[in-house]
Protein backbone atom coordinates (compact mmCIF):
# COMPACT_ATOMS: atom_id res chain seq x y z
CA UNK A 1 0.00 0.00 0.00
CA UNK A 2 1.20 3.48 -0.89
CA UNK A 3 -0.08 6.94 -0.01
CA UNK A 4 -1.26 9.31 -2.76
CA UNK A 5 -1.89 13.04 -2.42
CA UNK A 6 -4.83 14.15 -4.51
CA UNK A 7 -6.71 17.28 -5.55
CA UNK A 8 -10.23 16.70 -6.85
CA UNK A 9 -13.41 18.58 -7.74
CA UNK A 10 -16.72 17.38 -6.33
CA UNK A 11 -20.07 17.40 -8.16
CA UNK A 12 -20.87 20.70 -6.46
CA UNK A 13 -17.72 22.26 -7.88
CA UNK A 14 -15.82 22.39 -4.59
CA UNK A 15 -12.11 21.57 -4.77
CA UNK A 16 -10.87 19.07 -2.19
CA UNK A 17 -7.35 18.06 -1.21
CA UNK A 18 -6.53 14.88 0.69
CA UNK A 19 -4.57 11.66 1.00
CA UNK A 20 -5.56 8.16 -0.08
CA UNK A 21 -3.92 4.77 0.45
CA UNK A 22 -3.99 2.35 -2.48
CA UNK A 23 -1.95 -0.49 -3.99
CA UNK A 24 -1.11 1.57 -7.10
CA UNK A 25 -1.72 4.93 -8.76
CA UNK A 26 -4.32 3.43 -11.10
CA UNK A 27 -6.15 1.87 -8.11
CA UNK A 28 -6.17 5.26 -6.40
CA UNK A 29 -7.51 6.88 -9.58
CA UNK A 30 -10.28 4.26 -9.85
CA UNK A 31 -11.23 4.76 -6.22
CA UNK A 32 -11.60 8.54 -6.63
CA UNK A 33 -13.67 8.14 -9.81
CA UNK A 34 -15.97 5.67 -7.99
CA UNK A 35 -16.72 8.51 -5.61
CA UNK A 36 -17.85 10.64 -8.59
CA UNK A 37 -14.92 13.03 -8.18
CA UNK A 38 -13.01 14.78 -10.99
CA UNK A 39 -9.31 14.18 -10.44
CA UNK A 40 -7.22 17.33 -10.92
CA UNK A 41 -3.92 15.93 -9.65
CA UNK A 42 -2.72 12.67 -8.11
CA UNK A 43 0.84 12.07 -6.90
CA UNK A 44 2.43 9.38 -4.79
CA UNK A 45 3.73 10.67 -1.45
CA UNK A 46 7.34 9.64 -0.94
CA UNK A 47 7.84 8.03 2.45
CA UNK A 48 10.23 9.91 4.73
CA UNK A 49 10.90 9.85 8.45
CA UNK A 50 8.53 12.80 8.91
CA UNK A 51 5.47 11.24 7.26
CA UNK A 52 5.98 7.61 8.27
CA UNK A 53 3.87 6.43 11.18
CA UNK A 54 6.03 5.07 13.99
CA UNK A 55 4.15 3.47 16.84
CA UNK A 56 5.59 2.45 20.20
CA UNK A 57 3.42 -0.16 21.87
CA UNK A 58 -0.28 -0.24 21.07
CA UNK A 59 -1.09 2.76 18.81
CA UNK A 60 -4.82 2.72 19.67
CA UNK A 61 -5.97 3.27 23.24
CA UNK A 62 -7.97 0.40 24.65
CA UNK A 63 -11.01 2.57 25.40
CA UNK A 64 -11.03 3.96 21.84
CA UNK A 65 -11.06 0.47 20.39
CA UNK A 66 -13.85 -0.61 22.77
CA UNK A 67 -15.98 2.38 21.69
CA UNK A 68 -15.26 1.53 18.05
CA UNK A 69 -16.42 -2.10 18.50
CA UNK A 70 -19.55 -1.07 20.40
CA UNK A 71 -20.49 1.56 17.77
CA UNK A 72 -19.70 -0.88 14.94
CA UNK A 73 -22.04 -3.47 16.50
CA UNK A 74 -24.80 -0.84 16.95
CA UNK A 75 -24.59 0.33 13.34
CA UNK A 76 -24.67 -3.23 12.02
CA UNK A 77 -27.70 -4.01 14.22
CA UNK A 78 -29.42 -0.93 12.78
CA UNK A 79 -29.03 -2.33 9.27
CA UNK A 80 -26.19 -0.07 8.11
CA UNK A 81 -23.94 -1.80 5.59
CA UNK A 82 -20.40 -2.68 6.63
CA UNK A 83 -19.02 -0.26 4.00
CA UNK A 84 -21.08 2.66 5.28
CA UNK A 85 -20.44 1.75 8.91
CA UNK A 86 -16.68 1.75 8.33
CA UNK A 87 -16.82 5.17 6.65
CA UNK A 88 -18.95 6.61 9.49
CA UNK A 89 -16.68 5.25 12.21
CA UNK A 90 -13.57 6.49 10.41
CA UNK A 91 -14.99 10.00 10.66
CA UNK A 92 -16.15 9.67 14.28
CA UNK A 93 -13.18 8.03 16.01
CA UNK A 94 -10.86 10.22 18.09
CA UNK A 95 -7.88 7.93 17.44
CA UNK A 96 -5.81 9.08 14.46
CA UNK A 97 -4.11 5.67 13.88
CA UNK A 98 -7.52 3.93 13.96
CA UNK A 99 -8.98 6.58 11.63
CA UNK A 100 -6.19 6.06 9.09
CA UNK A 101 -6.59 2.26 9.27
CA UNK A 102 -10.37 2.46 8.84
CA UNK A 103 -10.02 4.69 5.80
CA UNK A 104 -7.72 2.07 4.25
CA UNK A 105 -10.19 -0.68 5.18
CA UNK A 106 -13.00 1.34 3.59
CA UNK A 107 -10.97 1.61 0.40
CA UNK A 108 -10.47 -2.16 0.41
CA UNK A 109 -14.18 -2.79 0.95
CA UNK A 110 -15.03 -0.59 -2.06
CA UNK A 111 -12.64 -2.72 -4.15
CA UNK A 112 -14.50 -5.86 -3.06
CA UNK A 113 -11.97 -7.09 -0.49
CA UNK A 114 -13.43 -8.62 2.68
CA UNK A 115 -13.32 -6.61 5.92
CA UNK A 116 -11.09 -9.16 7.70
CA UNK A 117 -8.61 -9.21 4.82
CA UNK A 118 -8.45 -5.40 4.64
CA UNK A 119 -8.14 -5.08 8.43
CA UNK A 120 -5.49 -7.82 8.42
CA UNK A 121 -3.12 -5.40 6.69
CA UNK A 122 -3.10 -3.33 9.92
CA UNK A 123 -2.13 -5.88 12.55
CA UNK A 124 -0.78 -3.18 14.87
CA UNK A 125 -4.22 -1.58 14.96
CA UNK A 126 -6.50 -4.63 14.95
CA UNK A 127 -5.54 -7.38 17.46
CA UNK A 128 -5.44 -11.05 16.47
CA UNK A 129 -8.60 -11.90 18.43
CA UNK A 130 -10.53 -9.16 16.58
CA UNK A 131 -9.37 -10.40 13.15
CA UNK A 132 -10.08 -14.06 13.95
CA UNK A 133 -13.56 -13.39 15.32
CA UNK A 134 -14.47 -11.09 12.41
CA UNK A 135 -13.21 -13.69 9.92
CA UNK A 136 -15.33 -16.35 11.63
CA UNK A 137 -18.31 -13.96 11.67
CA UNK A 138 -17.94 -13.41 7.92
CA UNK A 139 -17.92 -17.16 7.32
CA UNK A 140 -20.98 -17.80 9.51
CA UNK A 141 -22.85 -14.66 8.43
CA UNK A 142 -23.14 -13.42 12.01
CA UNK A 143 -21.06 -10.24 11.99
CA UNK A 144 -23.51 -8.46 14.31
CA UNK A 145 -23.36 -11.17 17.01
CA UNK A 146 -19.59 -11.39 16.67
CA UNK A 147 -19.19 -7.63 17.19
CA UNK A 148 -21.47 -7.75 20.27
CA UNK A 149 -19.32 -10.51 21.78
CA UNK A 150 -16.17 -8.60 20.88
CA UNK A 151 -17.38 -5.42 22.55
CA UNK A 152 -18.44 -7.32 25.67
CA UNK A 153 -15.11 -9.19 25.77
CA UNK A 154 -13.03 -6.03 25.40
CA UNK A 155 -15.05 -4.18 28.05
CA UNK A 156 -14.66 -7.04 30.55
CA UNK A 157 -10.95 -7.32 29.76
CA UNK A 158 -10.45 -3.57 30.20
CA UNK A 159 -12.20 -3.52 33.59
CA UNK A 160 -10.15 -6.48 34.89
CA UNK A 161 -6.90 -5.00 33.61
CA UNK A 162 -7.61 -1.62 35.18
CA UNK A 163 -8.45 -3.26 38.52
CA UNK A 164 -5.12 -5.10 38.60
CA UNK A 165 -3.26 -1.97 37.47
CA UNK A 166 -4.85 0.14 40.23
CA UNK A 167 -3.87 -2.44 42.87
CA UNK A 168 -0.23 -2.37 41.76
CA UNK A 169 0.04 1.39 41.16
CA UNK A 170 -0.36 2.47 44.79
CA UNK A 171 2.54 0.43 46.26
CA UNK A 172 4.69 1.44 43.30
CA UNK A 173 4.04 5.15 43.92
CA UNK A 174 4.68 4.78 47.66
CA UNK A 175 7.88 2.84 46.90
CA UNK A 176 9.17 5.63 44.64
CA UNK A 177 8.31 8.25 47.27
CA UNK A 178 10.09 6.20 49.94
CA UNK A 179 13.24 5.93 47.84
CA UNK A 180 13.12 9.65 47.08
CA UNK A 181 12.69 10.58 50.76
CA UNK A 182 15.52 8.31 51.88
CA UNK A 183 17.91 9.59 49.20
CA UNK A 184 17.08 13.20 50.12
CA UNK A 185 17.67 12.60 53.84
CA UNK A 186 20.94 10.73 53.24
CA UNK A 187 22.32 13.27 50.77
CA UNK A 188 21.02 16.60 52.11
CA UNK A 189 20.27 16.18 55.81
CA UNK A 190 22.59 13.55 57.29
CA UNK A 191 25.88 15.14 56.01
CA UNK A 192 25.13 18.28 58.07
CA UNK A 193 25.52 16.26 61.27
CA UNK A 194 28.76 14.51 60.33
CA UNK A 195 31.03 17.31 61.60
CA UNK A 196 29.14 17.52 64.89
CA UNK A 197 29.40 13.77 65.45
CA UNK A 198 33.15 13.83 64.72
CA UNK A 199 33.65 16.61 67.31
CA UNK A 200 31.80 14.58 69.97
CA UNK A 201 34.59 11.98 70.19
CA UNK A 202 31.97 9.57 71.45
CA UNK A 203 31.21 6.03 70.47
CA UNK A 204 28.35 6.17 67.98
CA UNK A 205 25.60 3.52 67.87
CA UNK A 206 25.79 0.90 65.14
CA UNK A 207 22.68 2.26 63.44
CA UNK A 208 24.24 5.74 63.26
CA UNK A 209 27.48 4.38 61.79
CA UNK A 210 25.51 2.45 59.19
CA UNK A 211 23.45 5.51 58.17
CA UNK A 212 26.58 7.73 58.00
CA UNK A 213 28.37 5.18 55.79
CA UNK A 214 25.36 4.95 53.50
CA UNK A 215 25.10 8.75 53.34
CA UNK A 216 28.80 9.07 52.49
CA UNK A 217 28.46 6.44 49.77
CA UNK A 218 25.48 8.18 48.15
CA UNK A 219 27.16 11.61 48.37
CA UNK A 220 30.56 10.63 46.98
CA UNK A 221 29.88 7.46 45.00
CA UNK A 222 26.45 8.25 43.55
CA UNK A 223 27.63 7.19 40.08
CA UNK A 224 28.14 3.62 41.34
CA UNK A 225 24.53 3.51 42.58
CA UNK A 226 23.36 4.90 39.24
CA UNK A 227 25.42 2.36 37.30
CA UNK A 228 24.07 -0.39 39.53
CA UNK A 229 20.47 0.65 38.83
CA UNK A 230 21.15 0.81 35.08
CA UNK A 231 22.85 -2.60 35.21
CA UNK A 232 19.79 -4.11 36.92
CA UNK A 233 17.44 -2.66 34.29
CA UNK A 234 19.68 -3.88 31.43
CA UNK A 235 20.02 -7.35 33.02
CA UNK A 236 16.23 -7.56 33.36
CA UNK A 237 15.67 -6.58 29.71
CA UNK A 238 18.31 -9.07 28.51
CA UNK A 239 16.81 -11.84 30.66
CA UNK A 240 13.36 -11.15 29.17
CA UNK A 241 14.77 -11.88 25.71
CA UNK A 242 16.15 -15.31 26.63
CA UNK A 243 14.03 -18.43 27.01
CA UNK A 244 15.10 -19.37 30.54
CA UNK A 245 15.21 -15.77 31.73
CA UNK A 246 11.68 -15.02 30.49
CA UNK A 247 10.40 -18.23 32.07
CA UNK A 248 11.79 -17.43 35.53
CA UNK A 249 10.63 -13.81 35.37
CA UNK A 250 7.07 -14.91 34.53
CA UNK A 251 7.28 -17.68 37.13
CA UNK A 252 8.34 -15.10 39.74
CA UNK A 253 5.39 -12.85 38.80
CA UNK A 254 3.01 -15.68 39.64
CA UNK A 255 4.81 -16.66 42.87
CA UNK A 256 5.49 -13.25 44.42
CA UNK A 257 3.54 -12.89 47.69
CA UNK A 258 0.08 -11.27 47.45
CA UNK A 259 0.45 -9.88 43.93
CA UNK A 260 1.31 -13.28 42.42
CA UNK A 261 -2.14 -14.63 43.26
CA UNK A 262 -3.74 -11.50 41.83
CA UNK A 263 -1.77 -11.86 38.59
CA UNK A 264 -2.71 -15.55 38.41
CA UNK A 265 -6.43 -14.83 38.86
CA UNK A 266 -6.28 -12.02 36.30
CA UNK A 267 -4.57 -14.31 33.77
CA UNK A 268 -7.18 -17.04 34.28
CA UNK A 269 -9.99 -14.50 33.84
CA UNK A 270 -8.42 -13.15 30.65
CA UNK A 271 -7.68 -16.62 29.27
CA UNK A 272 -11.14 -18.07 29.87
CA UNK A 273 -12.96 -14.93 28.69
CA UNK A 274 -10.93 -14.87 25.47
CA UNK A 275 -11.34 -18.58 24.80
CA UNK A 276 -15.08 -18.37 25.48
CA UNK A 277 -15.51 -15.46 23.05
CA UNK A 278 -13.50 -17.18 20.32
CA UNK A 279 -15.25 -20.52 20.80
CA UNK A 280 -18.71 -18.88 20.72
CA UNK A 281 -17.72 -17.10 17.48
CA UNK A 282 -16.89 -20.46 15.81
CA UNK A 283 -13.15 -19.78 15.62
CA UNK A 284 -11.33 -23.15 15.36
CA UNK A 285 -10.17 -24.38 18.79
CA UNK A 286 -6.49 -24.79 17.88
CA UNK A 287 -6.40 -21.31 16.37
CA UNK A 288 -8.15 -19.97 19.49
CA UNK A 289 -5.54 -21.57 21.74
CA UNK A 290 -2.74 -19.97 19.70
CA UNK A 291 -4.37 -16.53 20.08
CA UNK A 292 -4.86 -17.07 23.83
CA UNK A 293 -1.24 -18.18 24.25
CA UNK A 294 -0.01 -14.94 22.66
CA UNK A 295 -2.54 -12.78 24.49
CA UNK A 296 -1.88 -14.06 28.02
CA UNK A 297 1.74 -12.80 27.81
CA UNK A 298 3.15 -15.29 30.33
CA UNK A 299 5.35 -18.15 29.10
CA UNK A 300 4.57 -20.33 32.13
CA UNK A 301 0.82 -20.24 31.45
CA UNK A 302 1.48 -20.23 27.70
CA UNK A 303 3.40 -23.49 28.05
CA UNK A 304 0.37 -25.25 29.53
CA UNK A 305 -1.88 -23.82 26.82
CA UNK A 306 0.52 -25.22 24.21
CA UNK A 307 0.37 -28.63 25.92
CA UNK A 308 -3.43 -28.46 25.77
CA UNK A 309 -3.25 -27.76 22.02
CA UNK A 310 -0.93 -30.75 21.57
CA UNK A 311 -3.33 -32.86 23.63
CA UNK A 312 -6.20 -31.90 21.31
CA UNK A 313 -4.18 -32.76 18.20
CA UNK A 314 -3.62 -36.23 19.65
CA UNK A 315 -7.35 -36.66 20.28
CA UNK A 316 -7.19 -36.13 24.04
CA UNK A 317 -9.28 -33.69 26.12
CA UNK A 318 -8.29 -30.03 26.38
CA UNK A 319 -8.51 -30.15 30.20
CA UNK A 320 -6.06 -33.05 30.70
CA UNK A 321 -2.76 -31.07 30.62
CA UNK A 322 -4.35 -28.25 32.65
CA UNK A 323 -5.14 -30.70 35.50
CA UNK A 324 -1.41 -31.35 35.88
CA UNK A 325 -0.65 -27.62 36.24
CA UNK A 326 -0.36 -25.70 39.51
CA UNK A 327 -1.50 -22.54 37.70
CA UNK A 328 -5.09 -23.70 37.14
CA UNK A 329 -7.12 -24.50 40.28
CA UNK A 330 -9.29 -27.69 40.28
CA UNK A 331 -12.48 -25.67 39.81
CA UNK A 332 -11.21 -24.32 36.47
CA UNK A 333 -10.16 -27.70 35.07
CA UNK A 334 -13.37 -29.37 36.29
CA UNK A 335 -15.54 -26.71 34.64
CA UNK A 336 -13.60 -27.07 31.37
CA UNK A 337 -13.91 -30.86 31.57
CA UNK A 338 -17.69 -30.61 32.10
CA UNK A 339 -17.94 -28.17 29.20
CA UNK A 340 -16.12 -30.61 26.92
CA UNK A 341 -18.38 -33.48 27.95
CA UNK A 342 -21.64 -31.54 27.57
CA UNK A 343 -20.70 -29.54 24.46
CA UNK A 344 -21.16 -26.26 26.32
CA UNK A 345 -17.50 -25.31 26.64
CA UNK A 346 -18.06 -21.62 25.81
CA UNK A 347 -20.70 -21.31 28.55
CA UNK A 348 -18.52 -23.02 31.15
CA UNK A 349 -15.55 -20.83 30.23
CA UNK A 350 -17.76 -17.74 30.53
CA UNK A 351 -18.85 -18.80 34.03
CA UNK A 352 -15.20 -19.31 35.06
CA UNK A 353 -14.33 -15.87 33.64
CA UNK A 354 -17.25 -14.25 35.52
CA UNK A 355 -16.13 -15.87 38.77
CA UNK A 356 -12.48 -14.84 38.48
CA UNK A 357 -13.28 -11.31 37.31
CA UNK A 358 -15.42 -10.88 40.42
CA UNK A 359 -12.67 -12.49 42.51
CA UNK A 360 -10.09 -10.05 41.10
CA UNK A 361 -12.37 -7.12 41.91
CA UNK A 362 -12.90 -8.29 45.52
CA UNK A 363 -9.18 -9.04 45.96
CA UNK A 364 -8.23 -5.57 44.72
CA UNK A 365 -10.68 -3.92 47.13
CA UNK A 366 -9.25 -5.92 50.05
CA UNK A 367 -5.69 -5.16 49.01
CA UNK A 368 -6.36 -1.43 48.84
CA UNK A 369 -7.81 -1.33 52.35
CA UNK A 370 -4.94 -3.46 53.70
CA UNK A 371 -1.97 -2.00 51.82
CA UNK A 372 -2.64 1.67 52.54
CA UNK A 373 -1.96 1.53 56.30
CA UNK A 374 0.85 -1.02 55.87
CA UNK A 375 2.70 1.14 53.34
CA UNK A 376 2.27 4.25 55.50
CA UNK A 377 3.77 2.34 58.44
CA UNK A 378 6.61 1.11 56.20
CA UNK A 379 7.39 4.64 54.97
CA UNK A 380 7.26 6.01 58.54
CA UNK A 381 9.56 3.23 59.78
CA UNK A 382 12.07 3.88 56.98
CA UNK A 383 12.25 7.61 57.58
CA UNK A 384 12.04 7.10 61.36
CA UNK A 385 15.11 4.84 61.29
CA UNK A 386 17.22 7.58 59.68
CA UNK A 387 15.89 10.21 62.09
CA UNK A 388 16.58 7.91 65.05
CA UNK A 389 20.14 7.30 63.82
CA UNK A 390 20.73 11.07 63.92
CA UNK A 391 18.96 11.76 67.21
CA UNK A 392 20.39 8.93 69.35
CA UNK A 393 23.94 10.37 69.56
CA UNK A 394 22.49 13.83 70.32
CA UNK A 395 20.48 12.41 73.23
CA UNK A 396 23.65 10.76 74.50
CA UNK A 397 25.53 14.09 74.27
CA UNK A 398 22.79 15.97 76.14
CA UNK A 399 22.79 13.26 78.82
CA UNK A 400 26.55 13.65 79.32
CA UNK A 401 26.19 17.44 79.53
CA UNK A 402 23.42 17.08 82.15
Amino acid sequence: MADFLYQVRSQTGRQIKGKLSASSKSAAMDELRKRNLVVLSLNEQKRTFLNTDIYIGNPVKHQHFIIYCRQFATLMRAGVSIVEATAILAEQTESKPLKKALLDVHTGLLRGVSFSQSAGEHKKIFPAIFLSMIRAGEETGDIEGTLERLAKFLEKQHVTREKIKSAMTYPLVVGVLAIGAVVYLLKAVVPQFVTMFESMNAKLPAITLMVLALSKSIEHQWYLWLLGAIALVVAYQVAKRTGNGRYWIDYGKLKVPIFGKLAQKGAIAQLTRTLSSLYASSVPVLQSLQIVEDLVNNVVIGGYIRKSADSLRQGNPLSEPLKQSWVFPPMVTQMISIGEETGALDQMLEKVADFYEMDVENTVDRLKSLLEPLLIVFLAALVGTIVAAIMLPMFTLYGQMG
